[in-house]
């Protein structure tokens, strides 16, 4: 790996290794200017010197007390580099000679052959000819460069927010120690100037003495182990001192602390989704429902296409309740006031009354409609409310559910099990098959419960599929043989499924059976995952009822669509499309949505399978994946123990189809997600679905929005209940409208953009080269920075100071994580199918827990041991090897991995209480339990990771990593701060060339 060059060295025009890296080596149009020189020193001071021009940012009304956080670079002996938290008032630069004379450095990252090139954004030649069909692409940049005062797009004048109580999150981003330089303020008057009065500051330099800044600060003292090369900024930054995911989490926590959330009409913005909050709907739904990427949407097309950051919504129709909050209501559809009859929206606290209740307004067709006088109420008040208002939920609440009145057939579980000659070698069927009795058993234990009227089918197959008639009429269960599988004809439809209660025993003399069964055909040539599942089809379609189909698969696996090879898959820029589903499995996927089918698929084996990759059909039936290793490790055992228990006892919806409706002026251009794409984005049907089930909508300008009126959402999710209820569930979301650019970028989350960019270019990934989604994503990063600090900042910001949002301070490091994930950064020991099913696990996901996968949770466990409570999940370090301590343990939570880091110097009295490990030497590493011993650290830590792992999707594994050894690189993957082990570049790189690649947009 290259140096960084130190400060009195020359910089080449562009080296060879910033085209591999993937950075342009394109000069800039026109004169260019150097926003940060040689980085060194992180300041978190403000110098009285820079006085008068603070008035005169302050003058200028452009700042909001909570609005953003600036990096401001300055000259003096030693160059530095400030971070600076805008609270109403400016922090001047002072500009260096270098900066002066307009000499930018080169925009590269540190050479690593592993990482695939990625290029960053380089203004366009101002001269170029711009094709109207672009319009998406060149408008934006020729509105960026407009003066800053355009009529179309003012910014308002007065920026302070009411709440004035962000003063501590803006104080400071810096890193554990806590050091942080605040004000004590006096707002009088949005014009009145601010007393201010610096309580400390601190600075931190990359390699130098901190005394020499500021001789009246004591040193830092973090205990902490030397700082890997991998947490080194090849530009000097201290990463500590940046924006700190951790903290904006923390901050929003103690903010929402013991509160909770009022979801009204026009709400503001709510907690971020990593905050447990209670919410309260009084007529807006929950954010647990629809998570708007924006709550201020902007007035008119032209806004937000300056605003470069994308307008849609995070959809979750299938959401669980809070504990502490209130059901969502329900009634009957013959009670429920009938919504539009032109466009098909249901009935909503958005609808407008007029003629004293005798029609209302449809926000989303905008069309009156007649109440018919079997559901007519009069209306009071100058508002125009309905006197029923508060008795019916349609028309007070953001979130109800319909119970229609038609009911059709409960559904059913069917269980196909492979029986071929690898499965009966294997020797693990009579593991299965004692775990399929043991789950089965329990449910019709259950006294009362809906589960043990459940109707269960039980289907094995090699290159043929048995079917088992289990009527509770007949002495013992009769086998099928259908050995025609190309059209499969039922003999008999009843008894393949019969009431759990009443074919328990005949279920238990076939699983008993199972494992003596003889390999009566050779799988030598594999086995196509299309067979059970059309088997299981025909069952029921033959029955007209839905369900779920389990496969536990063992045999190779052949594919039937193409027979292309997996070489070469993330490392060329041709389409994708050998990787994409096969026309037949589209077809077959349609047929099971239609049916309210889903696929769940446990793989057995250990091999990949060439070409052939079985998770097409489970993840586009809203089912999933699950890979094991021969199930003959005790800890694959317990995850498929909790994976098939997990399963079959998650409440599920089945032949789901979700609608979204949209203001009039607005439109659905896309909706990303794990599901077969129809024509109509706005109308997406699924087989089944789960309460993490989350759809990512994209929305789009079709006219100018009314201010007053604003915008708003809905989510019609209609859909078959596990006992055969068709229900309707309606989320409805009101928003803001506003015609400043700031107040759009005010009113985004960094967490939610995540989400939303992780969807959008996880969908993508199979269709276009990894190298364009990783530029994309740049590119519409530093397009947004350069368009709020053109747009929404003083022009006497200086060309040194990065300014960010106060809500999208942690969006660089999580843009940097999705751009060097896996999927689209992939690492050389990692196959095609992990990367693909790793793709489709996240792109399930949630907003909360795809936080959680591309940011974890890095606990430390040792200083809570002499306390009285339990290590705390809310005092997460950041994610960087700077932050572990060879004296501590750490534990690293992300949704389908938790690790458990040990240092070399843990006292050996820990390793004893915990591991029951006498040294460090012989505490073992890898894949274990950890021993259920009687003291408290034991019992503590088991709690905690008991207590994450009910939070995730999936069953984990505990993986211990010690310090030093070879399998640390498991634990580098999720230290995001730090550069990837797959070549991805630092947090403080990246957020380096956003600074500078924003700040030449404007030039």
């Amino acid at each position: 790996m290259m140096d960084a060059p130190s400060p009195n060295q020359s910089h080449p025009a562009c080296p060879p290794w910033a085209v591999q890296n993937g950075w342009s080596s394109d000069a800039p149009a026109g004169p260019v200017c150097n926003p940060l020189p040689h980085l060194q020193q992180l300041s978190l001071a403000c110098e009285p010197n820079q006085n008068p021009s603070y008035n005169h940012l302050q003058a200028s009304g452009v700042y909001s007390k909570s609005d953003v956080a600036a990096f401001s670079t300055r000259s003096s002996s030693h160059p530095s580099m400030q971070y600076v938290c805008k609270n109403g008032q400016s922090i001047p630069d002072v500009l260096s000679p270098t900066i002066q004379e307009r000499n930018i450095p080169p925009c590269s990252l540190p050479y690593n052959e592993a990482m695939p090139p990625v290029q960053h954004y380089s203004p366009p030649n101002p001269y170029q000819a711009v094709d109207p069909s672009s319009y998406s692409q060149h408008t934006y940049r020729s509105l960026l460069n407009q003066p800053p005062a355009q009529n179309a797009l003012p910014v308002s004048s007065s920026c302070v927010e009411p709440q004035l109580n962000h003063n501590q999150h803006l104080a400071s981003d810096g890193g554990n120690s806590g050091s942080f330089v605040g004000f004590n303020e006096t707002l009088t008057s949005p014009s009145a100037p601010i007393q201010q009065q610096p309580l400390w500051s601190i600075a931190a330099l990359s390699k130098g003495s901190i005394n020499d800044f500021v001789p009246t600060a004591s040193p830092l003292d973090h205990n902490l182990t030397p700082q890997s090369p991998n947490s080194e900024s090849h530009y000097g930054l201290n990463p500590e001192l940046l924006p700190s995911a951790v903290k904006v989490m923390a901050e929003d926590r103690a903010e929402w602390d013991g509160k909770v959330f009022i979801s009204e009409h026009f709400s503001r913005l709510p907690p971020l989704a990593t905050t447990s909050c209670v919410t309260e709907d009084r007529g807006n739904v929950s954010p647990l429902a629809i998570r708007s990427v924006t709550y201020c949407v902007p007035c008119d097309g032209q806004t937000a296409l300056l605003s470069r950051l994308p307008l849609g919504a995070l959809v979750t129709p299938f959401f669980n309740q809070n504990e502490c909050q209130k059901p969502i209501p329900l009634c009957k559809h013959a009670d429920c006031v009938m919504g539009c009859r032109w466009c098909g929206a249901s009935m909503c606290p958005a609808m407008g009354w007029q003629d004293c209740g005798q029609r209302f307004y449809c926000p989303f067709c905008g069309k009156l409609n007649e109440v018919p006088w079997q559901q007519y109420q009069p209306t009071n008040g100058a508002e125009g409310v309905r006197v029923d208002q508060d008795k019916r939920p349609e028309l007070s609440m953001g979130s109800y559910e319909i119970l229609n009145s038609d009911k059709g057939e409960a559904a059913a579980l069917l269980l196909a099990i492979d029986v071929s000659a690898s499965a009966l070698r294997g020797g693990h069927l009579e593991f299965v098959a004692q775990q399929i009795h043991t789950l089965l058993t329990s449910l019709v234990r259950e006294a009362g419960d809906a589960s043990s009227d459940l109707r269960v089918g039980l289907m094995t197959y090699d290159s043929r599929i048995h079917l088992y008639d289990l009527s509770p009429d007949l002495f013992r269960p009769h086998m099928l043989v259908i050995a025609e599988t190309e059209d499969l004809q039922l003999p008999v439809r009843e008894g393949l499924l019969v009431s759990l209660k009443d074919c328990i025993e005949s279920i238990d003399s076939v699983l008993q059976l199972i494992p003596q069964f003889g390999a009566e055909c050779s799988d030598s040539s594999g086995l196509s995952i299309e067979l059970p599942v059309k088997a299981g089809l025909a069952v029921l379609q033959g029955l007209k009822c839905p369900g779920k189909l389990l496969i536990f698969h063992t045999a190779a696996l052949i594919e039937t669509g193409h027979t292309n090879s997996s070489s070469g898959f993330f490392g060329t820029n041709k389409p994708k499309s050998i990787f994409q589903p096969s026309e037949k499995a589209i077809s077959l996927a349609k047929e099971c949505i239609s049916q309210g089918y889903g696929v769940h698929m446990f793989v057995l084996s250990q091999q990949d399978v060439g070409g052939a990759w079985p998770g097409h059909i489970p993840f586009l039936t809203g089912g999933a994946l699950h890979t094991y290793g021969y199930l003959q490790g005790e800890l694959d055992r317990e995850r498929f123990s909790t994976d098939l228990k997990r399963i079959v006892e998650t409440e599920t919806g089945y032949k789901a189809e979700l609608r979204i409706f949209v203001s009039k002026d607005l439109r659905v251009s896309g909706c990303y997600g794990l599901f077969v794409p129809g024509s109509n984005p706005g109308h997406i049907a699924m087989a089944t679905l789960d309460c993490r089930t989350t759809l990512a909508v994209e929305l789009a300008h079709s006219k100018a929005l009314d201010e007053t009126r604003g915008a708003a959402v809905q989510a019609v999710l209609s859909y078959t209940s596990q006992t055969g209820e068709r229900r309707t569930r309606v989320h409805t979301l009101t928003l803001r409208c506003s015609r400043h650019l700031q107040d759009t970028f005010r009113n985004y989350q960094a967490e939610t953009l995540l989400t939303f960019y992780c969807k959008k270019m996880y969908c993508a990934v199979l269709e276009r080269p990894l190298q364009e989604l990783r530029e994309e994503l740049q590119t519409d990063v530093t397009e947004a920075l350069a368009s709020y600090r053109k747009h929404c900042c003083s022009s006497s910001v200086s060309a040194g100071q990065l300014v960010l949002p106060q809500f999208l301070r942690a969006l660089p490091v999580y843009v940097n994580s999705l751009r060097k994930s896996e999927v689209l950064l992939p690492g050389l020991r990692s196959s095609v199918h992990q990367r693909l099913q790793q793709r489709c696990r996240v792109l399930g996901l949630d907003t909360r827990s795809t936080v959680r996968h591309f940011y974890p949770l890095l606990l430390p466990l040792l200083p809570s041991v002499d306390s009285s409570s339990p290590p705390d999940p809310q005092g997460a370090l950041r994610c960087t090897s700077s932050s572990l301590d060879s004296r501590g343990l750490y534990l690293v939570h992300a949704p389908f991995t938790v690790l458990l880091w040990v240092g070399t110097q843990v006292p050996v009295g820990t390793l004893v209480e915990l591991f029951n490990a006498s040294c460090f030497s012989s505490l073992p590493s890898g894949e274990t339990n950890l021993p259920a011993l009687e003291n408290r650290l034991s019992i503590r830590v088991r709690s905690l990771i008991n207590s994450l792992n009910s939070e995730v999707p999936y069953a984990r594994k505990l993986v211990v990593v010690k310090q030093g050894d070879t399998c640390e690189e498991a634990l580098q993957r999720h230290l995001v701060e730090d550069k990837s082990p797959n070549g991805g570049a630092s947090y403080a790189d990246f957020l380096y060339h956003l600074h500078v690649n924003s700040v030449r947009l404007l030039l």
